[in-house]
């Protein structure tokens, strides 16, 4: 016969306890069964039970056996225990097992049996769990996050039990109320608990152990909102105490505050306010603290609700509130800052500052109407010339936002951007949302009727696209018929990858047209497929194209979007050429997503090239069936990888009229220069990859603290794309008078930089570097400085 599997087996042997107590008149089999549950919880070697067991008990059959006991706790079998075997056989099922569900048990019995002497057994048991530190393990098994994973309605059930216990109580037993039981012994007892197990947090923490806060912030929004502020009164003045030299109980004290959830923050930050009182007015310290510190100079907790609300509660305090906005409103217009600080940390500021403004009275945001009006010209200004679209975009909701609430002559500001988690957090610092009217269905009748299907309906045209490439062009220059223009512009791509010889004869012509066309007519999907066609175009006819765009890259009178959409076709045309041919058709370019990716707007690129690089470079043995190794194919690239490189690095020190790369366009610059990393890492292998290298190198030298982040970003990834795809001989010979001072400059990056993506691929960079470095003076025939020089 097999054996059972262990929840089989632990679901048979309760089951048969659950017999034996229920129906055996063995006195000498009522312990023995009790003895058995007990089992389950016994740790350590001498358990007659495997761990296996003893889990599958705790998780599945605990509380059920539990609810057994409670049940029959009246019956024959339970009064003959002596008082020896019920404390250590019946009441240490309650007091040993998984606490939780302990406490939901008993507060479950005591709500539902009668006055008895069952009654007030439980009721000792409960008042042991209590003494016996129970809530402590309670709270510190959800700090570990090794209690049962549970629902939401659960979760909620626990926490009422846990904070109304001695409502819960005082309702059952009136006037035979434990003293434990009374508000005023059992929340400081929680209170004290909750030290006990944020305590062992903090030593976890040091030791290493990850460990979660959000039941126990859930229990103290629980507690405050039931208005029990001596659990406050109890936690603060330890938690200042530790707070006061030691960084670890500082990130508790944040962490616990910041996950309070939001219904509760409220009543929470209430709590503390009666606490604290007007200790603002009095303390200069704790002036400077609150209302500089914690609002302008971090940003890792979301103290901002709790610091605010409490500046608010009191008019006494509100001046404070006033000169804060005051305070915030500049940092958030100050254009160094937003040049300087991180994202997140203006991400803070800004919530701050519409929080703010929320709590104003119409009198107050009066008087700060004109300081306000300067805030929002100056401070949109300085957000919306970033070239970081996050920070743009942060700028437009928070203009939206103070312009509606100070109804400037009745006109409000209203931008176009992409609703993300982000913006709509901003906007409901600010705004109070409200039920839509929904009109009446008057057409009710028409929802018997079955629709019709049209969904293969085509929609028919009287033109025709076109079927040659120079027809295709001289609709796209003279035509105005709005329809023969889309026409043309989708079948352009097609046509230039199958004409070939067609096309070199009118491809710089072409890329004219195409580079200066514009969306007159909104065709769907104008701007891919007009980029698609012009890198079909780059391909197909590779050398005079890319001096065409080169050339023009830097010529007058073109806008900055099309020098960036110069940019964007050479560096999606790099990528196709250097990558193997293929005898299946190239699906073209329908999707204006596949633009070609840079630090501003997607700073994981990087990552995935060096990942890829590192992975290429990784020796695996195995053995068995192998792949069929890849066709050979010549990389189309390698060959004009100059022609797409080194004209964008002539002119760029020369300021035009209506460009300037090292002034004002620092957006194009950015771009220019991940551009420039982008073709460096594809010339990998290549002849020229060392010459494009060093050329590399010089150019971005100049520009290594620019102000702006995107500028940074870009030096840093073509600084990764040299030391990828350099040759490490050369890195080691013909850079050897730069690499000391360029990894000088890498580790202070990584170290001071305020921009979190900067530090990364800085480090990145220095990994690449000293692996470089150590394969080649590894090399026994590594070419010395002296033979190289």
């Amino acid at each position: 016969m097999e054996s059972l599997k262990p929840s089989a087996e632990v679901r048979l042997a309760v089951s048969h306890c659950f017999q034996t107590l229920s129906k055996s008149t063995d006195s000498k089999d009522i312990p023995a069964a009790l003895q058995k549950l007990n089992s389950y919880l016994d740790e350590g070697p001498e358990s007659p039970t495997t761990s296996v067991h003893r889990a599958e008990f705790r998780r599945t059959h605990f509380t059920r056996s539990l609810q057994f006991l409670v049940n029959n706790i009246q019956a024959d079998w339970f009064h003959k225990l002596t008082a020896t075997q019920r404390t250590e056989l019946w009441d240490s099922l309650f007091l040993r097992g998984p606490p939780e569900q302990a406490l939901l048990v008993l507060m479950e019995g005591i709500g539902q049996l009668s006055l008895s002497s069952g009654l007030d057994h439980l009721v000792n048991i409960t008042e042991k769990f209590l003494q016996s530190g129970r809530l402590t393990d309670l709270l510190w098994s959800y700090c570990l996050e090794t209690a049962p994973s549970d629902s939401p309605q659960l979760r909620e059930t626990l926490l009422g039990r846990i904070v109304a216990l001695p409502d819960l109580t005082a309702n059952r037993l009136h006037p035979n109320n434990k003293p434990l039981f009374l508000p005023q012994q059992y929340y400081p007892l929680l209170a004290a608990e909750m030290l006990t197990a944020l305590d062992r947090t903090c030593q976890a923490l040091k030791d290493g152990t990850d460990c979660s806060l959000t039941f126990m912030a859930q229990t103290l929004g629980k507690v405050c909102i039931q208005g029990h502020t001596v659990v406050l009164a109890v936690l603060v003045p330890h938690l200042s105490m530790c707070t006061c030299s030691d960084m670890v109980w500082q990130r508790i004290c944040w962490k616990l505050l910041e996950n309070v959830p939001q219904r509760w923050m409220d009543s929470a930050a209430s709590s503390l306010r009666r606490i604290i009182g007007n200790l603002v007015l009095t303390n200069k310290k704790a002036q400077f603290v609150i209302t500089h510190k914690l609002l302008l100079l971090q940003y890792k907790y979301e103290v901002r609700i709790v610091v605010l609300g409490y500046l608010a509660a009191d008019r006494d305090r509100r001046p404070l509130l006033i000169q804060v906005l005051r305070s915030l409103s500049q940092a958030w217009a100050n254009p160094s800052a937003v040049k300087h600080t991180p994202v997140e940390q203006q991400l803070y500021v800004s919530k701050a500052l519409l929080l703010s403004v929320a709590l104003l009275k119409d009198s107050e945001l009066l008087e700060l109407r004109s300081e306000l009006l300067q805030c929002l010209l100056g401070g949109m200004q300085s957000h919306l010339d970033s070239s970081v679209l996050r920070i743009r975009r942060m700028g437009m909701v928070v203009g939206e936002c103070l312009s509606s609430r100070m109804d400037i002559s009745g006109t409000k500001l209203k931008f176009e951007y992409d609703q993300d988690e982000e913006t709509q957090e901003l906007l409901s610092l600010i705004t109070h949302t409200t039920g839509e009217d929904t009109e009446p269905d008057l057409n009710t009748s028409d929802d018997e009727l079955t629709p019709y299907d049209m969904s293969g309906d085509q929609e028919i045209s009287q033109a025709s696209p076109p079927r040659y490439i120079r027809d295709c062009l001289e609709t796209l220059i003279s035509s105005e018929d709005p329809v023969r223009v889309e026409l043309s512009l989708k079948a352009a791509e097609g046509l230039v990858r199958r004409n070939v010889f067609a096309t070199k004869e009118i491809s710089v012509q072409l890329t004219k047209v195409l580079l200066h066309m514009e969306d007159k007519y909104s065709i769907k999907s104008f701007v891919a497929l007009r980029q698609s066609t012009m890198v079909a175009i780059v391909v197909t006819d590779c050398i005079p194209v890319t001096q065409y765009l080169t050339t023009e890259f830097y010529s007058l009178n073109y806008s900055l979007r099309q020098r960036l959409d110069i940019l964007e076709v050479l560096a999606l045309a790099a990528q196709e050429l250097s990558k193997p041919t293929s005898n299946k058709s190239r699906p073209p370019i329908t999707a204006v997503a596949d633009l070609t990716p840079y630090p501003g707007d997607n700073p994981v690129h990087w990552r995935q090239i060096v990942e890829k690089r590192i992975q290429s470079k990784t020796k695996r043995l195995s053995k068995g069936a192998t792949q069929t190794p890849a066709v050979a194919s010549p990389n189309r690239y390698a060959p004009v990888a100059g022609h797409f490189f080194f004209p964008l690095l002539s002119n760029y020190d020369k300021p035009q009229v209506t460009f300037d790369l090292l002034g004002s366009d620092h957006l194009v610059l950015g771009r220019l220069i991940h551009t420039l990393g982008l073709f460096m890492h594809l010339a990998v292998n290549a002849p020229i990859a060392a010459q494009m290298g060093r050329a590399l190198l010089d150019f971005v030298w100049a520009v290594r603290y620019h102000v702006d982040q995107t500028v940074r970003r870009g030096v840093l990834f073509a600084v990764c794309a040299v030391f990828i795809s350099m040759p490490s001989q050369n890195l080691l010979v013909d850079l050897s008078d730069q690499l000391f001072e360029t990894r000088s400059w890498l580790a202070d990056v990584a170290e001071e930089d305020p921009d979190a993506d900067c530090r990364s691929l800085a480090v990145q960079s220095l990994v690449l570097l000293d692996k470089s470095l150590k394969k080649q003076l590894q090399d026994p025939q590594a070419p010395s400085l002296e033979s190289g020089s």
